[in-house]
């Protein structure tokens, strides 16, 4: 028996997890803490919402009261910390929200775990994060868990804070850790703001596809359901203070991966080819873009044995079935406020 709490779990990675543990570990006790913030959607839980073994709580990481008493009613064994602002784009806008969550709720949530566990056996907190914290690639190279840090953005560096927060509580207070960096995630439920759903949404309502600067841009994208898998395999397999890499093996400049879509998307629809192509749109590039992504997750394959299991072609064709299958849930995520931004940002 062990009673988790994942923070953001209405999430687009969250959601995955969320499903992977309630259906795979029935004995576990879920507790899934999110803001529902825009990006948080409890339509991505509606298979798991009533299980036995799942909870599910609306609330901020940044309340000390709220996280008090979470711990305090469920003697949490681990934490595993997804909540986050996560949108390059709107980090430059308003980096402040971008560091009182990733910061201080982190810091909140590691000082609870602190001080309700005074026995740390059995216990572990999880810091889910991201590959931009490294910074930028030339055309070659690999980010490795020994890489140094050099974010770029506010987002970033609000992510790397937390990383070394997080490291700080495990050599300052003995505090069990472990630390993931993923790549791009993509796949089923993911807010339409982020480039792969940006591009369906837009060609399925005839929108332009707005590509920052000439496009070479390029990020490794990891299939979200492989991602899912990968950290219940570091929570149950990790080594006690270490970092992870997880990343898909797949790596696609911005615009042959539009170009690849926009094919995918005419071959399903039955367009002429070359037909969605006249969407792309080359816009002005953002401030402070990171050349290359590109992730060597070398050590969890050899010291815990997992590896990604999505071939790039098939994960993409999924993924756009699922958004083309889901239309009244992507209508529904894509109102509103969502609209409002989008016409300020990208419209051209």
């Amino acid at each position: 028996m062990k009673t988790i709490l994942i923070t953001g779990g209405a999430g687009f990675i969250g959601s995955h997890l969320v499903r992977l543990f309630v259906n795979k570990y029935p004995e576990y006790k879920i507790i899934n803490l999110d803001a529902l913030t825009y990006a948080g959607n409890l339509e991505n839980l509606t298979d798991v919402a009533d299980a036995p073994n799942y909870t599910f709580v609306k609330g901020d990481i940044c309340d000390r009261q709220l996280i008090a008493d979470l711990f305090a009613q469920y003697r949490f064994d681990g934490v595993i910390h997804l909540a986050a602002e996560s949108h390059v784009d709107r980090s430059i806008e308003d980096p402040d929200s971008f560091l009182h969550t990733n910061v201080y709720g982190t810091l909140n949530l590691l000082a609870q775990a602190k001080k309700s566990w005074t026995d740390t056996s059995g216990k572990l907190f999880y810091h889910v994060s991201t590959d931009e914290v490294y910074g930028s690639l030339g055309d070659t190279g690999y980010f490795t868990e020994e890489t140094a840090y050099d974010p770029r953005s506010p987002y970033s560096a609000s992510k790397a804070s937390s990383d070394h927060l997080v490291r700080a509580f495990f050599h300052t207070y003995g505090l069990p850790v472990v630390i993931s960096n993923c790549s791009n995630n993509y796949g089923p439920n993911q807010f339409p703001e982020k480039l792969i759903p940006l591009v369906i949404n837009n060609i399925k309502n005839k929108k332009s596809l707005p590509i920052y600067g000439d496009g070479k841009y390029t990020r490794d994208w990891l299939y979200v359901i492989d991602h899912a898998q990968a950290i219940d395999t570091v929570f149950h397999k990790g080594k006690n203070g270490e970092t992870y890499n997880i990343g898909g093996n797949n790596e696609w400049k911005n615009i042959d991966l539009v170009t690849k879509m926009c094919n995918i998307m005419d071959k399903m629809s039955g367009n002429a080819p070359g037909t969605n192509r006249q969407l792309i749109t080359f816009v002005k590039d953002r401030p402070g873009h990171d050349k290359r992504y590109a992730i060597d997750a070398s050590k969890i394959k050899r010291e815990l044995g997992w590896e990604p299991s999505v071939l790039p072609d098939s994960g993409l064709e999924m993924t756009i079935r699922w958004y083309l299958d889901n239309i009244t849930w992507l209508e529904n995520v894509t109102s509103g406020s969502y609209l409002e931004y989008y016409e300020k940002h990208y419209a051209r």
